[in-house]
């Protein structure tokens, strides 16, 4: 029978203070005091003795104290902890099934202080109860508990001052699951109609009843060649196939649009422009090419030194995201962590990098995922609220890498309407590996054998993450499903991540490793059988979380906190043991073969037979695009004589204003690497860059940087990729980089990628990352796609809304410097020293904050309407990015920062080069004394709008420096023949 253990403090409670003034400011003053308890409901059965350890093991003596509810009846419980003066009560806990991290820390700390062993099923659950005084009406309430949790992953329960009287609480909905699953496998009929094959297609597998389980992805087109191939077989296929084939074939795993052949590119723009890209500059560099493992293996590898390789790797994680803010972020930190764990064989997360996307936080916008015709307004799935999905997404970063003992010394905001309907999170992780073990074996090259058992680590497996691959790889309605959703548990994947690259994998136990993510097991074994020639998996033996889970769900679910391995056999009891001793479920669940097929079983019978050939032969069409024309306008110019109220307004916008008090909620300290932090100098400056010393007894470090330019995509979406690849780079050289060592990783988010119009975008702009990456010699790595960030649904009204993102390009840099005592900072050193402007401004301000903010606050004319029915972008001259002059340019500065010439850097970029020279000046704590005139360009300075173009033109290939007087003309000196220009000198006096 369930026990329940009520915690609250007994000091002031900081967090009923800030929830105080949370829910004052959703229904106003009415609320006049606030407490918050902690409750653990724990479904098993413990002694007396049992439960004082418990109760002492929950709580700090010093500040808070426990009170026990006993069960009554079997349903009820009394003594439950209330204050003496509430009004209403609001209690939050998970849906059954949903990952409960408090609730599994609870049960391991009861474990380990009562010695008592729960049983398979048993669980603690955790809650939260907030307590309100006040009077204020149940619409009120239900206000403030819509801002306390998620209806698809939580449940909130009500209670007034009666509970008081009763002193009881049902017990009736422990969250337990319980499923009536069965081990039947059910043939699929695929002889059917294609309106029939396309209903399969997005609403997946009928069962026996008629209900369907959630989209498979799969096209009409895809389906009848998986038709084919069954009937050359002589049979249909089973569920389990076909739903591996959906996990499989999706574009979220195959990235199909990157991979087909698209216009006159026969073998499309991946292979012709990314991997392009690097083939030709690997070729280049000859013996200098320091890439080791590229676009193979869950990660980018590039050496650091002669004993070490740096890895890299960016996911997105945009459409659990926007279901549950929390989980999808969280899921995608710990999830990229595992691609560091998976590269190679093995490599040890050390950097944890951020991205984010989102709509303004005050947007006001009601949006709902309505499938019904317009103006029902019955079962209504309501999108959670901007200011919601950025709180939870911020929060998920927040704990999968503190809670990892990871360091986050990089990351970005940015905001646009377009995001509303799906935001964007980028998570991505750096790793560290030796070249070689002690045997000489290269641990960044691995090898499934036939023979060796399938062994799977971490986790257990439920029904989180079905239909992950397949829901990603779509635009986001209500038959988006729920199970999609994950929660990632970084206490259980540091523990295993600890035991891999700590321990087994310089022992030499085991070939081969990869993470399960996208698709879980199906994906996972089903690429690493790849490496061997084949496998064969025996369901029945994983691990699952609670029984009734049938053979399909099994197989693909995306239960966090796991990895694949390939244990040879005779390592198999000294890998066991050692996962036992770090309390690491290890489970051999199969054995890699090199029969050329996929066998899955269950008990005795064959539920998959597939042949590896065609499990990883996705079928690619040949797709057309045509070029997309946009309608915008140039924003009236509002031309003031003094221009210190437009930069006080642009400064405070949320796309330039610091980003301070994020990079604090972030460790950014952790493992002692940091050099040069997230946020720098005595104003509290953002950084542009991160470095930081993976290999503390090295005097090498690694940089870190990453831009976007989205703003520019429906103008010129050439210009667009050219100034994103120019922004990271150029932010990476300013913090003292070297474009010799300088690899970029790319993550595409684009939108409606059915479209021609949207493809002839993102085959531009992937044009643009080849000609850009092979002119300055920077290969790519890795990259990551996300092809449908797009909204369909309906608004308060019932009125039909589409909303699609932003074609956004994420460019990321990762380089190696040689002494990281040569890092550059943004902040200003000396009263005195002079102020350089490097590079050319032009009247580029198409797409820009400046003319965002004119068009915001100024002429309505300035927004026209484009044919997918969303306001049209700013219009003017989008940057142009001349990289010929920026290589030289950048090549001359990073000989100024290896002789010690440069006191500060800052790249100029959002915002232009008055919020460059801002940002220094608010880093430095001094002041700044600067003539803008004539600087080097091409703006007409007799021209009426000459002053705003010079102040915020967004014009690319720009650094501001300060140098000390002293060391003037020998930085001058190697800039001979650039365009250089002194603009000003620092000064004490505080003012710019």
């Amino acid at each position: 029978m369930a026990i329940r253990i009520d915690v609250v403090p007994t000091i002031p409670d900081a967090r009923a203070d800030v929830k105080k003034k949370e829910f004052q400011g959703i229904v106003g003053k009415g609320v006049r005091k606030v407490w918050v308890s902690d409750s653990y409901l724990i479904d098993t059965n413990l002694s007396g003795a049992d439960l004082t350890k418990a109760r002492a093991a929950l709580v700090n003596p010093r500040v808070e104290v426990s009170h026990v509810g006993l069960p009554v009846r079997g349903r009820t419980q009394t003594g439950r902890w209330l204050p003496k003066r509430f009004n209403w009560g609001i209690e939050i806990g998970f849906l059954p099934g949903v990952t409960d991290n408090v609730g599994t820390t609870a049960k391991e700390t009861i474990e380990d202080a009562a010695k008592h062993k729960f049983k398979s099923g048993e669980h603690v659950y955790s809650s939260q109860a907030f307590f309100i005084e006040g009077a204020l009406s149940k619409e009120r309430i239900e206000r403030i508990a819509a801002s306390l949790y998620n209806p698809l992953i939580q449940t909130a329960r009500f209670f007034d001052t009666s509970a008081r009287k009763h002193a009881v609480l049902s017990l009736s909905n422990v969250p337990r699951v319980e499923l009536a699953g069965s081990s039947r496998v059910l043939p699929v009929d695929l002889d059917v109609s294609d309106v029939e094959l396309e209903e399969l297609g997005k609403l997946g597998v009928p069962d026996e009843n008629g209900l369907r389980r959630g989209p498979l992805g799969l096209s009409v087109e895809y389906l009848k060649t998986i038709r084919e191939h069954f009937r050359r077989l002589g049979r249909p296929p089973t569920d389990v196939e076909l739903e591996t084939l959906g996990q499989t074939w999706s574009e979220h795993c195959k990235h199909t649009i990157f991979a087909s052949p698209m216009d006159e590119l026969a073998d499309g723009i991946y292979r012709t422009y990314i991997k392009g890209a690097t083939k030709k500059i690997r070729a280049k560099k000859g013996a200098k090419d320091f890439c080791l493992s590229v676009f193979k293996d869950n990660s980018g590898g590039i050496a650091f030194d002669k004993n070490w390789v740096v890895t890299h790797k960016v996911e997105t994680h945009n459409t659990p995201s926007a279901l549950d803010p929390f989980g999808g972020a969280i899921t995608g930190i710990v999830g990229v962590n595992r691609d560091s764990l998976g590269f190679g064989l093995g490599a040890k997360p050390v950097a944890n990098v951020y991205g984010f996307c989102f709509a303004p936080p005050e947007d006001p916008r009601r949006l709902f995922r309505l499938p019904a015709q317009a103006g029902d307004s019955t079962q209504r799935q309501e999108l959670l609220p901007a200011k919601r999905i950025a709180e939870g997404v911020i929060k998920g970063i927040n704990a999968g890498g503190n809670q990892s003992g990871i360091p986050t010394p990089q990351g970005f905001m940015l905001f646009d309407d377009s995001y509303r309907g799906k935001p964007l999170v980028f998570a991505g992780t750096v790793g560290l590996i030796p070249k070689k073990d002690s045997r000489g074996r290269k641990l960044y090259e691995k090898q499934a054998k036939p023979g060796d058992y399938i062994v799977m680590v971490g986790g257990r497996v439920g029904l989180d993450g079905i239909h992950g691959a397949t829901f990603s790889s779509a635009e986001l309605h209500s038959g988006s499903p729920a199970t999609a959703v994950q929660i990632g548990d970084p206490i259980t994947q540091k523990k295993f991540s600890d035991a891999i690259a700590k321990e087994a994998r310089d022992l030499g136990l085991y070939d081969s490793i990869t993470d399960n993510g996208a698709g879980g097991l199906s994906s996972s074994v089903g690429e690493m059988a790849k490496e061997s020639g084949g496998c064969r998996v025996e369901l029945e033996k994983v691990p699952l979380k609670y029984p009734g889970l049938e053979p399909w769900q099994i197989w693909i679910s995306e239960s966090q906190e796991r990895m694949t391995l390939s244990v040879a056999k005779g390592k198999w009891r000294v890998f066991s043991d050692l996962m036992k001793r770090r309390g690491v479920e290890a489970t051999a669940i199969g054995e890699f073969t090199k029969s050329g097929k996929c066998i899955v079983t269950y008990g005795r019978k064959t539920v998959l037979d597939l042949d590896l050939q065609f499990m990883h032969g996705v079928p690619l069409t040949h797709l057309y695009t045509s070029p997309r024309t946009m309608l915008a306008e140039e924003p009236e110019l509002r031309l003031p004589k003094d221009f210190s109220g437009t930069l006080a307004a642009m400064l405070s916008r949320l796309n330039l204003a610091s980003n301070e008090f994020l990079s604090r909620q972030f460790d950014h300290e952790v493992q002692g690497s940091s050099v040069l932090k997230p946020i720098q100098g005595a104003g509290r400056v953002s950084g542009e860059a991160g470095i930081f010393k993976p290999v503390l007894s090295s005097p090498r470090a690694v940089v870190l940087s990453s831009a976007l330019t989205p703003f520019y995509s429906d103008l010129d979406p050439y210009r667009m990729a050219g100034a994103a690849i120019d922004s990271a780079i150029r932010a990476a050289i300013a913090a003292g980089a070297s474009l010799d060592y300088l690899a970029l990783l790319d993550n595409f988010c684009w939108t409606e990628s059915d479209k021609p119009e949207r493809l002839w975008q993102l085959k531009e702009a992937a044009r643009a990352c080849f000609d850009y990456a092979t002119l300055y010699g920077t290969p790519f790595i890795s990259g990551k796609d996300s092809m449908f960030n797009d909204f369909k649904g309906y608004d308060e009204k019932g009125n039909f809304v589409k909303i699609s993102a932003l074609p956004t390009l994420l460019i990321s840099t990762i380089g190696v410097m040689e002494d990281a005592e040569k890092a550059v900072s943004i902040d200003p050193k000396f009263a005195d020293d002079y102020v350089y402007l490097l590079g050319e401004t032009h009247e580029e301000l198409g797409g820009s904050e400046y003319f965002r903010m004119i068009a915001e606050y100024g002429s309505a004319s300035a927004k026209t309407s484009s044919r997918d029915g969303q306001a049209g972008r700013i219009g003017g001259a989008v940057p142009k990015t001349d990289g010929a002059k920026n290589l030289k340019l950048y090549r001359a500065f990073s000989k100024a920062v290896q002789a010690e010439l440069v006191a500060s850097a800052i790249s100029v970029g959002r915002g232009g080069l008055a919020v460059a020279l801002s940002k220094m000046f608010m880093a430095g704590g001094l002041g700044i004394e600067t003539d803008i005139s004539k600087i080097p360009g091409t703006i007409i300075y007799d021209s009426a709008v000459a002053v705003p173009n010079t102040l915020f033109s967004e014009s690319q290939g720009r650094i501001l420096v300060t140098v000390n007087p002293a060391a003037a003309k020998k930085f001058e000196k190697l800039f001979k023949g650039q365009t250089i220009r002194r603009i000003g000198l620092v000064t004490k006096a505080k003012t710019l």
